[in-house]
């Protein structure tokens, strides 16, 4: 793989000779990422013509910047509003939405904006130098290794449902028994379709999505004048540049959890098929377990702000290598530019780097400038975009339902999806109503799937033999990693109390 000074610096020199495409793309991006509903994927296949009109190297920066940007986007409505734009920003809500509701969401968003870029660059800096040794961890997750890591992101379940545990894992348990409806990934057998055809495929996550996030969070506005409190309200209305400048510093203040984050985010990504979702829960839930204070954890921190932003964009880089390096697409958006790609005839896999190297690592010189424009674009932008909140909700709350239920359509054009997505909704009102923790049966929904296709498939290859779980070398350490980090919690608990309890003798 030919990496040389001269090839960074011509692809430095051909993405500065069209930073008015990355700038079109990143806007593009940001404002598809925002929006539930309408991904990446969806808005390059609508604009195939374009990228298969002009060279290949034009089609790849605007495709890579739109997809970087509608990464950071997704966190935008996640704070403001508790609704994701995608599945990669769920987690944001979690201490997000808490900070906008504090009168914090300029900072907030601010700490989102920065840990993307951070989490972004530092990854694809890495994929630069690293990518030929990096590309190999692919190799060694399989079913068993994958299963491992989806348990990583399923026992958030139960940090998520701290506050009350029985409800928070009933939550999950609907989560995973949404997740089994359709056929199986084995035999093709369905399960709980009900007779809908619609529905062989499994739940569509988007329906999902924006039901129990987006339409039952539109209804609980519908209830009050204002999604902010009044002391939030009068901070937010006083807040100007100092808010900004504070979100800059409380970011650069946990620099190295953003790039610790982010590479748990690069990892997951280069798993082909793993995505942004399960990056960052596991990020969310590693930050959470190794925080001095994790009680504090879904009260609204830059923490747990921080820590599924950066993963979420370290994820963006791990997902192309794949396609770089073996030709094996880590997502849809990936999938989407390999079709690309190949209708130009360009070659990947290992010979892509010594045939064509300037696509090859030029992919990441874009996510570098698309990530430093993106920062100074929107930084600027978050005192007035975080004023979003103090849009009265009578008028907010119709938009949202509006917006959202157009993008609950657009991916699949089914209007059974229209019906589901309100069914979703009314679920996701009654769970929080009754104190039932829908971030935990959005877990389920999200990570019960892909677990229940990773345990058939090595059972189907070991001949259903259980031991095939813990037959792999690079699996143990994984089930070790996880042993330990379910037993810390317990630990430091354990060692608090004894703490407490010799001051109070002393």
């Amino acid at each position: 793989m030919n990496l040389s000074l001269s090839l960074l610096s011509d692809q430095f020199l051909l993405n500065f000779s069209y930073l008015w495409l990355i700038v079109i793309a990143t806007t593009i991006g940001i404002i598809i990422g925002a929006m539930p509903g309408f991904g990446s994927a969806n808005t390059i296949i609508m604009l195939l013509p374009f990228t298969l009109a002009v060279d290949v190297e034009v089609a790849m920066i605007f495709m890579v910047s739109l997809f970087v940007a509608s990464h950071m986007g997704g966190g935008i409505t996640s704070i403001l509003l508790n609704i994701p734009g995608n599945g990669g920003s769920a987690a944001t809500c979690l201490d997000g939405y808490p900070m906008a509701r504090k009168g914090l969401g300029q900072q907030a968003l601010v700490l989102s904006f920065v840990a993307s870029t951070v989490g972004g660059m530092v990854t694809a800096l890495m994929s630069i130098f690293l990518l030929p040794y990096i590309a190999r961890l692919a190799f060694y997750m399989h079913s068993v290794e994958m299963v491992v890591i989806l348990l990583f992101g399923i026992t958030l379940i139960a940090s998520v449902a701290s506050d009350n545990m029985l409800k928070g894992l009933i939550a999950g348990f609907l989560g995973l028994l949404i997740g089994a409806i359709g056929a199986d990934h084995i035999y093709s057998t369905p399960r709980g379709t009900f007779g809908f055809i619609e529905l062989y495929d499994g739940v569509p996550l988007i329906a999902v999505l924006i039901g129990v996030f987006a339409i039952s969070e539109a209804l609980i506005m519908m209830e009050s004048s204002s999604v902010l409190s009044d002391t939030g309200k009068q901070m937010m209305r006083q807040s100007g540049w100092k808010e900004t400048w504070e979100g800059v510093v409380w970011s650069f203040q946990r620099t190295w959890h953003m790039i610790w984050t982010g590479i748990i985010g690069l990892i997951i990504g280069i798993v082909p098929g793993a995505g942004a979702s399960i990056a960052a829960f596991v990020a969310y839930q590693q930050s959470r377990l190794y925080s001095k204070t994790p009680e504090k954890y879904g009260t609204g921190i830059p923490e747990g702000v921080i820590a599924p932003e950066s993963a979420n964009n370290g994820c963006a880089s791990g997902d192309l290598i794949p396609l770089l390096v073996i030709g094996v697409p880590g997502g849809t958006t990936a999938a989407v530019m390999l079709i690309v790609m190949t209708y130009h005839g360009v070659q990947l896999g290992p010979r892509l780097f010594i045939q064509n190297p300037g696509i090859g690592y030029g992919v990441f010189i874009t996510m570098l400038i698309a990530y430093a424009v993106m920062l100074f674009t929107t930084l600027p932008l978050t005192r007035w975009v975080s004023k979003l909140v103090l849009i009265p909700t009578p008028v907010l709350a119709p938009i949202i339902i509006a917006f959202t239920l157009v993008g609950a359509f657009a991916p699949r054009g089914y209007m059974f999806d229209l019906w589901l997505t309100l069914l979703f909704g009314a679920i996701g009102y009654v769970c929080r109503r009754t104190g039932f923790n829908v971030v935990a049966l959005l877990i389920g929904v999200i990570l019960g799937p892909m677990l229940e296709a990773n345990v058939m498939r090595a059972l189907r290859i070991s001949g259903n033999d259980p031991w095939v779980f813990f037959s792999s070398p690079v699996g143990n350490i994984l089930w070790a990693a996880l042993a330990v980090s379910l037993a810390i919690p317990s630990i430091v608990q354990w060692r608090r109390n004894r703490a407490a309890a010799r001051t109070a003798t002393a």
